[in-house]
């Protein structure tokens, strides 16, 4: 492995253990050469399905499209990096888990949903907005009714409230 500070070939690495959901390798590294310490992750690569867009068209899976989507859901929300990336380690093992080599838009933003409603509240409601195209303040309702609907007693105690929020605001 390079070193990212001086570009030196020769590493070593000072511990490993599994991250995420066990599917990735976290290791610690130290250059030989300058002697800057730096942390590495190693997962499987896996071949994932091709996306049936809604207009029919057919394109690769894309991983970052994924992550992006759901960091800008999540943003400045306080959900730590370990939950987004087991969040996206799920959904990604669900793709390839389930052995078909085409999926919808749709069934991967259903998964996309399923976790961002067991992160956080507020980032569920913004991905939902944008993915099922709330025309109007009125779905925005709707859809928190559900979700406060929806939710048990003890997923409502780790969540926010999404109403404080605003009660408090004048």
């Amino acid at each position: 492995m390079r070193c990212p500070f001086c570009g030196a070939q020769d590493t070593k690495v000072t511990d490993s253990r599994l991250a995420g959901e066990g599917d990735q390798v976290r290791r610690r590294r130290r250059c030989v050469r300058c002697k800057e310490r730096f942390t590495t992750y190693e997962r499987a690569e896996l071949d994932l399905p091709r996306v049936e867009k809604r207009d029919g068209s057919r394109v690769p899976f894309d991983a970052g499209k994924l992550r992006s989507g759901i960091m800008r859901a999540l943003e400045k929300r306080p959900v730590g990096t370990e939950e987004i990336e087991a969040a996206l380690a799920r959904i990604n093992r669900r793709l390839v888990t389930g052995g078909e080599g085409e999926v919808s838009s749709r069934t991967i933003g259903e998964l996309v949903m399923d976790e961002l409603r067991a992160l956080d509240q507020v980032a569920y409601v913004r991905f939902a907005s944008v993915y099922r195209k709330f025309e109007d303040v009125a779905a925005f309702r709707e859809e928190i009714e559900r979700l406060e609907r929806q939710l048990t007693p003890e997923a409502k105690r780790h969540q926010m409230d999404l109403l404080a929020d605003l009660e408090k605001k004048p």
